[in-house]
């Protein structure tokens, strides 16, 4: 009998689930877990998890009330749903960093010590958590300090290849280029139609990834928003794929041979034929990105997406804590 797509997909690339629900990652048995402010707004507005959500709440009551106790709940929550989710998988656990700081160097790398500082004092290693940052310049300065100081980060809302070039030279431990959402600008934009091999955000990936081999870059590449199994299967051998709930159950219920698509050995030509190593001052960078209509858009975009349901965390807990 022919292995689930799943479990062909796990030989060949690291499986993390793209959820803060508890209950789905114990059945799906991932390596690795990541989470981010939507993610985690669901979560908490689900009765099952009302235990870890009343225990930050009654901390919270003893914070003094007020903003800053709002925000130090919002901040536990995350980390607490975090540290179950670290009893599970036996990878890493990603852990964003407020969206809201996403211009602010300094400011996320104060926060980011903070969660590994709120991680340790459950337990918790920092070789377990990946900081997840918003692919900014400031997100990317950030990352390269916290890098340097042996936090480990995520670059998150990663869009195009000069943030993956940025991000390389941060010496950042993984990036997550998103391919639902470089899919969903051009079709929006009249592209199209597309399938799995010609999808605009697959094509993405598959030239961050032979930059970053063709170069011997040793940041992940995990490709993250999939909209459909076609683009996960498009991308089978990525380093790492961080996929939903239903997209995993989909996979776990599909039979058929699974290709490699992806290998170090064999990367593809990069799109754009880039054949020397790229490199980007803040000006550079800045510009390289203005020059990106869909980059551009769709890292606004994400970052005021997460902005929104930070907010809307923030507007429950403050609710909560009367």
């Amino acid at each position: 009998m022919t292995a689930s797509k799943l479990d062909q997909l796990r030989q060949m690339t690291t499986v993390v689930a793209d959820t803060g629900d508890i209950e789905a990652v114990r059945r799906l048995k991932p390596v690795d877990c990541t989470t981010n402010p939507t993610l985690i707004l669901k979560a908490v507005e689900t009765p099952a998890y009302s235990d870890l959500v009343d225990e930050a709440i009654g901390w919270g009551k003893k914070q003094g009330g007020g903003e800053k106790a709002v925000h130090a709940v919002c901040d536990r929550l995350a980390v607490s749903f975090g540290a179950e989710l670290t009893k599970i998988v036996p990878g890493r656990v990603s852990t964003e960093v407020d969206a809201d700081l996403s211009f602010d160097t300094e400011a996320t790398i104060a926060k980011a010590r903070a969660v590994i500082a709120a991680y340790k004092e459950r337990g918790v290693e920092k070789d377990r958590i990946l900081i997840k940052i918003a692919s900014t310049w400031e997100g990317l300065q950030a990352a390269k300090v916290l890098q340097g100081e042996g936090i480990d980060c995520n670059l998150t809302l990663l869009f195009a290849l000069p943030q993956a070039v940025a991000a390389a030279e941060a010496n950042a431990f993984l990036i997550s280029p998103f391919v639902g959402r470089i899919l969903d600008w051009h079709v929006k934009a009249g592209g199209g139609p597309y399938t799995a091999e010609t999808d605009p955000g697959v094509v993405s990936v598959k030239s961050i990834y032979a930059y970053y081999k063709a170069f011997g870059i040793k940041t992940v590449v995990m490709g993250a928003s999939f909209r459909n199994t076609g683009e996960i299967e498009a991308l089978a051998g990525c380093d790492r794929l961080t996929i939903g709930p239903g997209l995993l159950d989909e996979l776990a219920a599909a039979t058929g041979d699974l290709p490699r698509r992806l290998s170090p050995a064999a990367s593809p030509q990069m799109e754009g034929g880039v054949s020397r190593k790229l490199g980007f001052d803040e000006k550079a960078f800045r510009f390289a990105m203005n020059e990106d209509a869909m980059g551009t858009e769709k890292l606004a975009e994400g970052i005021r997406g997460f902005v929104k349901d930070l907010r809307g965390l923030r507007k429950l807990v403050a609710a909560k804590l009367g």
